[in-house]
C-alpha cells in the first residue's frame, strides 16, 4: 500500500539547475534602482558593471592582479571566448565526465582541429587527475552540472605548470572553494549558484592568461563578440565594465541584488555551508533508502549543488520512464519543479542544492520523494 502524501510542500519547490532558485525572499521590488532606459555607457552604467565586477572579486576571493570580465552569452560564451582566444599555442588536453565537457572537446577538435589530447570518464566519474599533463592546456569542468560530480580540489594541478588551466566553474562558484593559483581562465554565469538571470557570463583571467593573450595570435579569424586584445595588448575596458555588446541592465542589478545578499549572509563561507548542507539532507536520505543513490560514485567528488540521483531498485522496469514519472508527479503537486536528468545523463534527477535553496525545503522533498517513488512504483504493478 502506498503511503499517505506528504502533509506540507516545500515553501520554494523550485530545484531547477539552471536558471536557478532566486535568493530568499526575493521579490522584484529589489530590482527598483536598476538603470532602465540608461545606456550602459553612462556613468549610472558603468557605476553598476563595475559593482557587479568588483563585487564578484571581493565575495570570491579572487586575487588582484586577477582580470574579470562581464562577457555575452552566458557561461557558454566565456569558455569560447577562452578556447577560441587562447588554444593552439601548444598541446591541450581536454577533461571530460559529462555533457559541457563533452561539447568543449567537440569544439576543440572538431571545430578548431586543435592537436589534443582526450580523456573521459563516465557520469558519476571523473578523470584521474594523476594523469594529466599540466604543461599542456587543460580544458576541463570543476563541477559536471549534469552529471554531480566534482573536482575535490586543486592538490593535482602544480603551481609551476607551464600551460594553462581553463575552468568552467559555471556551478562551482560561489558554492565551493576554487584555488584561484591554480586556475588561469575561470568562467561561470550568474544563474547558477546566486540565482541571477540569464544571458551574461563572467571570464576571469591570471596574469598567466594575459600573457598568453598578448603573446599569441590564433591562427584562425576570431569574430568580434570572441576578441580579447586589440594591437597585441588586451583590451582592458572589457575587465572594467566596458562590455563587448549591450549588457541587461535589469539583469545587472539582479546579480548586484543577489551579491549584497551574499555579504550580508557571511559571504562565501556562508554560500559554500548552505550548499553543503542542502545537498547533505540528500545524500542522508539517500544512505537511508536503499532505492535511490548518489550518481556520483566517490563521496569526495559529489558535487553540493548538482545532485544527480538514480533509481535502483530492482522493481524498476523502465528506468527512464520511471524517473520521468517522479518528477512529472512532484512538479503536478508543486512539491519540486524541473529535477528531471539532464537529456544526455543516465535515467534518473538532478536536484540544485545551491546556496539559494533552504534547506528545511530540501527536507520536505524528501518526504514527497519518497510518497512519489511508491506510487510510481504501485501504478507500475
Amino acid at each position: 500500500m502506498a503511503m499517505h502524501k506528504p502533509a506540507s510542500r516545500p515553501a520554494n519547490p523550485r530545484f531547477s539547475s539552471g536558471p536557478c532558485a532566486k535568493i530568499p525572499q526575493f521579490n522584484l521590488d529589489m530590482l527598483a534602482d536598476a538603470a532602465l532606459g540608461r545606456s550602459h555607457r553612462a556613468a549610472v552604467g558603468k557605476d553598476k558593471l563595475k559593482a557587479a565586477i568588483e563585487g564578484t572579486r571581493e565575495i570570491l576571493g579572487i586575487p588582484a592582479d586577477y582580470k574579470i570580465g562581464i562577457v555575452p552569452a552566458s557561461d557558454t560564451g566565456a569558455v569560447e571566448m577562452a578556447l577560441w582566444s587562447m588554444l593552439g599555442a601548444r598541446k591541450a588536453e581536454m577533461l571530460a565526465w559529462e555533457s559541457f565537457g563533452s561539447g568543449w572537446v567537440t569544439d576543440v577538435v572538431k571545430q578548431l582541429k586543435i592537436d589534443a589530447e582526450v580523456k573521459t570518464a563516465d557520469y558519476g566519474q571523473i578523470v584521474d587527475l594523476a594523469t594529466v599533463d599540466f604543461d599542456n592546456d587543460v580544458v576541463f569542468t570543476w563541477n559536471g552540472t549534469t552529471s554531480g560530480v566534482r573536482v575535490p580540489n586543486g592538490d593535482a594541478i602544480p603551481t609551476d605548470r607551464a600551460g594553462l588551466t581553463i575552468c568552467d566553474a559555471t556551478s562551482a562558484a560561489f558554492a565551493q572553494d576554487l584555488p584561484w593559483d591554480k586556475l588561469d581562465v575561470t568562467t561561470f554565469s550568474w544563474q547558477k549558484v546566486m540565482g541571477g538571470e540569464a544571458a551574461h557570463g563572467m571570464l576571469i583571467l591570471s596574469p598567466r592568461a594575459v600573457e598568453r593573450l598578448e603573446s599569441y595570435t590564433p591562427a584562425w579569424p576570431l569574430p568580434k563578440i570572441f576578441r580579447l586584445t586589440k594591437g597585441g595588448k588586451l583590451i582592458e575596458g572589457i575587465f572594467t565594465g566596458a562590455t563587448i555588446n549591450t549588457p541587461s541592465m535589469l539583469a545587472v542589478e539582479d546579480y548586484l541584488v543577489a551579491l549584497d545578499w551574499a555579504r550580508k549572509i557571511g559571504g562565501l563561507p556562508e554560500l559554500m555551508k548552505r550548499a553543503d548542507t542542502n545537498a547533505k539532507v540528500l545524500w542522508d536520505f539517500c544512505d537511508r533508502n536503499d532505492w535511490l543513490a548518489n550518481l556520483a560514485e566517490d563521496p569526495a567528488t559529489r558535487s553540493n549543488t548538482s545532485v544527480c540521483l538514480k533509481f535502483t531498485d530492482d522493481r524498476i522496469a523502465d528506468p527512464a520512464a520511471f524517473a520521468k514519472a517522479v518528477a512529472k508527479k512532484l512538479e503536478t503537486y508543486d512539491a519540486a519543479y524541473d529535477i528531471g536528468a539532464y537529456r544526455d545523463a543516465p535515467a534518473g534527477l538532478r536536484i540544485w542544492c545551491g546556496a539559494t535553496i533552504e534547506a528545511a525545503d530540501v527536507e520536505k522533498l524528501t518526504l514527497w520523494l519518497k510518497w512519489a517513488f511508491e506510487e510510481v512504483l504501485e501504478a507500475q504493478a
